[in-house]
């Protein structure tokens, strides 16, 4: 009788556990080590892609989601596939680390260069890495367990993988932020972690050549793909500045990855043109700044008569706002409060930028504090007479959250008697549901709001809110040397065409309901039609 499948797969078991019965302390340990490192790079990658595409596709809650949930399925494929596996398990295990290695290694820069295309190719090539990686991690470990289960039985080893592969998961997870993404950026680090799959198939080559068929082969392939990866590791900046000059089309002369953000500064020399973007989205243009900035802090300032002596800018950290500010000299104190040292840092001592803002920040009247908003308005005790709010569009959850209903509350406990905010509120026309849910969700807290937009090239139709602590406030006067901005000016935009007048119910934005960022979503991926279904339910 010619023997079945299940007495072959049997027979191949009693053979793999007789080949690694008797693994030496020393190999054992190596294993061991492998497990930690494997699952080190794994959750760096499943970070890098995560990352990657929150920067260039925003909504980092949707990417990383996603990242993480298809990462994880592609784990359970590969754990799945590494039953068919049946012997030279160490030899397989090291052809997994040199595809991951070469595979991991290019995922950044290979994800940088696709998104100018289109949105359709850099989603499936960022599948394809996701659902690749994963496999290949999802087969490592089952690999590897097999083998110490030979060597010290069933018990012992999942105890010690599954002990390992968390720490190592740990390890990966604090490292990414803390120590490789400002150190070396997205690109480098997608290198410098295949370096260290390369070094752990090395590592099992040489302690483990008895178990493996021709290793000097294995050895000269490995150190081939080490050389690429220490090769483009050292080219790291240079390769991210390529894949950068995708992205813009303007000469990039500064850029930063932060915890908090990837800063890129461009020049269009020509147009005497400088631009600030901040993870890939547009922030301010030199030729056109004046008109935003104008809107944003001169009709505050003079919505009522009664002196301002203490401001408080959230957001701004280019110092535009603030130079602005400065023109009243009534004003005491300014508190600007930005998370990111970069970005304040940036607006005090680029030398292009403090010739746009003209060194505002340097001066005695602003104070910087590098908090979180929320952080920062639950321990101040000043009351303020003026607040401007200078954030970028609530485009995930994180940012949402500076839009809601409580946070507007905070606010209002820390203003004067007859004091006033305003928040710049995107656009009316491309986000109209996103502008006036801002509208309701201001006039959830304070008593009286007003809107107008105003025409920035760089951006379109582009609209504020104000909100007041007390009703009867409105305009009283504009400064006469404003480029942009003046009476007349402002009561035109403050009326608003059928296109882009509040339709329908606009939601209350709420922390423990966070609808803003899942509406401005929809609002730039459907545009008018978006408007056209929630005005139709």
């Amino acid at each position: 009788m010619p023997p079945t499948q299940t007495d072959s797969e049997t027979s191949h078991s009693i053979t793999e556990q007789a080949i690694y019965r008797d693994l030496p302390a020393a190999q054992t340990w190596v294993l061991l080590i492998s497990i930690a490192i494997v699952a080190l790079c794994g959750i760096v990658y499943e970070l890098i892609i995560g990352t990657v595409s929150s920067y260039l596709m925003g909504n980092s809650v949707y990417q990383f989601s996603l990242t993480i949930g298809f990462f994880m399925f592609s784990m359970g494929i590969g754990s799945y596939l590494s039953k068919f596996i049946a012997n030279r398990l160490v030899q397989n295990f090291i052809y997994v680390e040199m595809t991951l290695a070469v595979v991991g290694g290019i995922c950044s820069i290979s994800l940088f260069l696709t998104f100018p295309f289109t949105a359709t190719l850099y989603t499936a090539v960022m599948f394809a890495f996701i659902l690749t990686i994963g496999t290949l991690v999802g087969l490592e470990i089952p690999l590897l367990t097999r083998i110490l289960s030979a060597a010290a039985g069933t018990r012992k080893s999942i105890a010690n993988v599954m002990s390992l592969d968390y720490i190592g998961a740990l390890i990966g997870s604090v490292a990414f932020p803390l120590l490789l993404l400002p150190s070396l950026g997205l690109v480098a680090s997608s290198f410098a972690i295949g370096l260290i799959n390369i070094f752990i198939a090395f590592l099992n080559i040489v302690w483990l050549r008895n178990h493996l068929k021709n290793p000097r082969r294995l050895i000269i392939l490995t150190g081939a793909i080490f050389i690429l990866l220490a090769g483009l590791t050292l080219m790291g900046s240079r390769l991210t500045a390529f894949a950068q000059h995708h992205l813009y089309f303007d000469e990039i002369i500064w850029q930063k990855h932060t915890p908090y953000q990837n800063l890129v500064v461009t020049r269009d020399i020509p147009l005497r043109d400088l631009r600030l973007f901040i993870d890939g989205n547009l922030q301010f243009s030199q030729r056109d700044e004046y008109r935003y900035h104008e809107s944003l802090v001169h009709p505050l300032m003079n919505w009522t008569s009664v002196p301002v002596e203490q401001v408080l800018v959230l957001g701004g950290g280019d110092g535009l706002a603030v130079r602005e500010l400065l023109k009243y000299p009534n004003i005491k104190n300014i508190d600007l409060v930005d998370i990111d040292p970069a970005m304040t840092n940036l607006g005090k001592h680029f030398a292009p930028l403090v010739k746009i803002n003209k060194g505002s920040l340097s001066d005695p009247k602003v104070h910087i504090h590098n908090q979180d908003a929320f952080v920062y308005i639950n321990k101040t005790s000043v009351r303020y007479d003026r607040i401007i709010l200078d954030f970028p569009d609530p485009h995930n959850e994180a940012i949402s959250k500076l839009y809601s209903v409580e946070f507007f509350s905070m606010l209002s406990h820390h203003m004067s008697d007859d004091a006033a905010l305003i928040t710049q509120s995107s656009s009316p026309f491309f986000s109209r549901r996103t502008f006036w849910s801002i509208k309701e969700t201001l006039a959830a807290v304070f008593p009286e709001t007003s809107s107008f937009h105003v025409t920035i090239p760089s951006f379109g139709d582009w609209g504020f809110h104000i909100a007041s602590t007390k009703k009867g406030g409105g305009l009283i006067g504009l400064p006469s040397d404003l480029k942009f901005l003046s009476q007349e000016r402002f009561a035109a935009a403050q009326v608003f065409g059928r296109d882009v007048e509040q339709v329908g119910n606009p939601i209350i934005n709420s922390i423990f309901e966070p609808k803003l960022y899942q509406i401005y979503l929809d609002d730039l991926l459907n545009g008018p039609l978006a408007t056209k279904q929630y005005q139709t339910n």
